[in-house]
């Protein structure tokens, strides 16, 4: 695609017409240049929608935790528990570490960012373009569909991507450049009934024809159910805990699992249920085990609600209810 420079001019002008018009211009983030309230929201809308993310963690979140700073010195237990709900504890752990690292101040380019804790080179452009004003391209969800669809691109390849990202900005306009590309791909170009008849790239859009073919499907591989046994050890009304080490769910709290277990006439089977992550369903069942001497450390119902446990660990401490 070899345009000039008036035709790019023409595009960039467009998008900021739309923005004016439909841009989502009174979201929170959006009206601070604080670098950590941005940051904030660029590792919670990762995996979360903006309505989940704007009703209910955003603002508990910020006043616990009010500055980067009172994160790095916060005890990972309650930044875990701050989050507790919002699932991908890994965003939280690194979040804490990035604390840390920076002594609660970020840096200021992209560049340095992205040398942090789990921001990756997207959000390293988002809060260096949208906190300190650098001139620099993003590439989230929404942004990388609007380009597979304004370039006609069937295989996935980031590096190409980026090329693109770059090919499209808009150096001039960086800010309002890039929240218009996240909204319109989140409300004209969506993932399955895109609205091309709205969108302001409707005329020089090579996918407009058939948006959905750009890009290739992923194949997706049905996900695994896990069939586990949540135990619960239980004496004197307190009931055993410890924390998690895995990639998954590391530093929350929660009843231990096992595939097998064999049941005597002293278990209790609390209930079933099945638990959903990502890559796998988990199927489980929970035992209650009374009167288990050699388990620590225990803690009450009223302990554990204190604590930062996983969705299933949540779902069990109902059921034990």
């Amino acid at each position: 695609m070899d345009w000039s420079l008036s035709r790019y001019n023409e595009i960039h002008q467009k998008i900021g017409i739309w923005y004016q018009e439909h841009g989502r211009v009174t979201l929170p983030w959006r009206n601070t240049d604080n670098p950590y309230k941005i940051y904030l929201s660029e590792i919670m809308l990762q995996q979360t929608q903006v309505k989940t993310v704007l009703t209910r963690f955003y603002f508990p979140f910020l006043e616990r935790f009010p500055t980067l700073k009172s994160v790095a010195e916060a005890p990972l237990d309650d930044v875990l528990k701050a989050w507790e709900g919002l699932g991908y504890y890994t965003r939280a752990r690194n979040m804490h570490k990035t604390a840390q690292q920076t002594n609660g101040k970020l840096p200021n380019t992209a560049k340095q960012l992205q040398e942090l804790s789990g921001i990756g080179q997207s959000t390293a452009h988002a809060v260096a373009s949208f906190s300190f004003g650098q001139a620099v391209p993003i590439l989230d969800a929404n942004v990388k569909r609007i380009l597979y669809r304004f370039f006609a691109l069937t295989q996935r390849n980031e590096k190409i991507l980026w090329e693109k990202a770059y090919q499209l900005f808009d150096y001039r306009n960086a800010y309002l450049y890039n929240q218009a590309m996240m909204d319109i791909g989140s409300i004209v170009c969506t993932h399955r009934n895109p609205q091309c008849d709205l969108c302001p790239f409707q005329r020089e859009c090579q996918g407009k024809v058939n948006p959905l073919k750009y890009p290739e499907k992923k194949v997706t591989k049905k996900r695994a159910i896990k069939k586990h046994f949540m135990l619960i050890y239980s004496k004197e009304n307190r009931y055993f805990l410890s924390k998690n080490s895995t990639k998954l769910l590391g530093g929350l709290w929660g009843f231990p699992q096992v595939e097998s277990f064999n049941l005597t006439k002293k278990d209790k089977i609390l209930g079933n249920f099945t638990h959903h992550y990502t890559h796998f369903k988990l199927d489980l069942t929970v035992i209650l085990l009374k009167n288990s001497s050699n388990k620590n450390p225990l803690f009450t119902i009223e302990e554990i609600d204190k604590l930062a446990l996983s969705g299933a660990d949540r779902k069990a401490l109902e059921l034990l209810r």
